[in-house]
């Protein structure tokens, strides 16, 4: 058992063998040529992916960036050079994740256009889809451009470099800021809580 858990790989596979085990025994398989069983199939894709994704927002914010200010100079380059770029590509790409599946599922319930008009009916789950685009843009034109200078990845002046963490923690701040109503909308629509 202990290998399966020192790889992050081993892990996932053994959580999918037990998804599968459980679906196996719910009798699930029977139902995979439903249309209702795919909807329900993107739903899910589409709740990993945005946990991924907030998850990781609230880690910066709640985290990394209040905790840079207590770490000594010498081992900061750790978080910059190694943790940092690798939380930011699982960041943006969970950002995409989310809108992609997110688009999917409304397209596959057919409310889409409704929702992205902000229809009657369909303004709660609308507005939650605008502020996730709104954040997913955040995500890959101002805080990623951004984070790459400042974490070195871009060669920049000092002064530009200061900037541009300035300019992505700001960015980040928003999106967490937007991660609260537009969650609360997102659970909202179909649950009856507005």
């Amino acid at each position: 058992m202990g290998a399966i858990f020192q790889s992050l790989g081993r892990t996932i596979i053994a959580g999918i063998v037990v998804l599968l085990i459980i679906m196996g025994i719910a009798g699930t398989f029977a139902k995979v040529g439903d249309m209702q069983w795919w909807t329900f199939f993107m739903r899910w894709l589409h709740v990993l992916s945005g946990v991924m994704w907030i998850g990781l927002l609230w880690y910066f914010n709640f985290v990394q960036i209040p905790s840079m200010p207590k770490i000594p100079d010498e081992h900061k380059p750790a978080v910059g050079k190694v943790i940092a770029p690798t939380a930011l590509f699982w960041f943006r790409w969970a950002a995409l994740a989310t809108v992609v599946t997110g688009v999917l599922l409304a397209w596959m319930q057919g409310y889409i256009g409704s929702a992205l008009t902000l229809r009657p009916g369909f303004a709660t789950i609308g507005t939650g889809m605008w502020f996730a685009l709104v954040m997913a843009f955040n995500v890959w034109f101002i805080i990623w451009p951004n984070q790459k200078k400042a974490l070195g990845i871009v060669t920049v002046p000092a002064d530009e470099k200061a900037k541009a963490a300035r300019s992505a923690m700001l960015a980040s701040r928003f999106n967490t800021m937007l991660s609260v109503p537009m969650l609360f909308l997102m659970v909202a629509q179909q649950n009856g809580g507005l």
